[in-house]
């Protein structure tokens, strides 16, 4: 039978490889689950039930669970989440836990959820409740917070997140459950005909401009904004102008990632 575990961590690297060197491929947010798939004397091997990512962690960070407390925490509602980048909860035991944002509470009340029989207090100023209707002002209104996040492969969190970190990060407090990468979110959603057509968190993918054309790579990705504007994470979290080629770069207007194809999840 899989062994389940949790993360009791603010985020967890998810590793290529066992060893701090290796890349990291995501990272697992406090409150996540995942089954344990192997064990060496100081890593594991987990696959994220979120997402279904595969990787591996230093076991020191990772909490396992037994069948009944999965169960228990798995049938508890998880509808809230974080919708700032940065929020702090504070235990009944006064143990302070930094989180970020689109990390999911469990059985949440008016400012106060539970984990593993434990409550935590938290702002409820910066907790949606449920998910957020989409629209654009709504969107602003949280995506505001997100502007100058710097880029951090495999991040997904305020200190550095990478493009489809952000997109899955974002679309989150809206009620939008997405696959981790670029290439896995394209599968999602259903098509727009054309950027005439797109609205407020459409998801746009590109290839670097640099790539060659003959072979679509689906290599970024970015929320639309509107037909002519983009949020999206390269280098840092910025808006830039989006035309029917592509985005183009807000310093010197050279295009920079090439558009592929719009998709919408709402």
């Amino acid at each position: 039978m899989a062994q389940h575990a949790i993360i009791l961590h603010t985020v967890v690297p998810l590793r290529s490889q066992p060893a701090e060197e290796s890349e990291q491929l995501t990272q697992l947010m406090f409150g996540e689950t995942c089954v344990i798939v192997e064990k060496l004397p100081r890593w594991w091997r987990l696959v994220n039930d979120y997402d279904g990512q595969e990787g591996w962690a230093d076991f020191k960070m990772i909490t396992p669970l037994t069948n009944a407390e999965y169960d228990s925490y798995i049938h508890t509602d998880h509808t809230a989440v974080v919708k700032f980048p940065t929020a702090y909860a504070v235990s009944d035991g006064n143990v302070i836990m930094p989180l970020t944002a689109g990390t999911h509470l469990a059985d949440y009340h008016n400012g106060v959820f539970s984990m593993l029989g434990h409550s935590f207090h938290i702002d409820p100023s910066i907790v949606a409740p449920k998910p957020l209707t989409l629209t654009p002002e709504s969107f602003m209104q949280v995506a505001r917070f997100f502007m100058n996040i710097p880029y951090l492969w495999g991040g997904k969190n305020s200190m550095g997140m990478d493009c489809s970190g952000l997109s899955g990060v974002l679309l989150s407090i809206f009620g939008v459950k997405l696959l981790r990468n670029a290439r896995e979110q394209i599968t999602q959603g259903s098509r727009v005909e054309s950027l005439e057509q797109a609205q407020c968190g459409d998801l746009a993918f590109f290839n670097h401009v640099s790539r060659s054309k003959v072979e679509t790579n689906i290599s970024h990705v970015g929320i639309v904004i509107s037909s002519d504007s983009i949020m999206h994470c390269s280098g840092r979290v910025k808006i830039e102008r989006l035309t029917k080629e592509g985005i183009l770069s807000e310093q010197d207007g050279t295009l920079t990632h090439d558009l592929v194809e719009i998709r919408r999840y709402v």
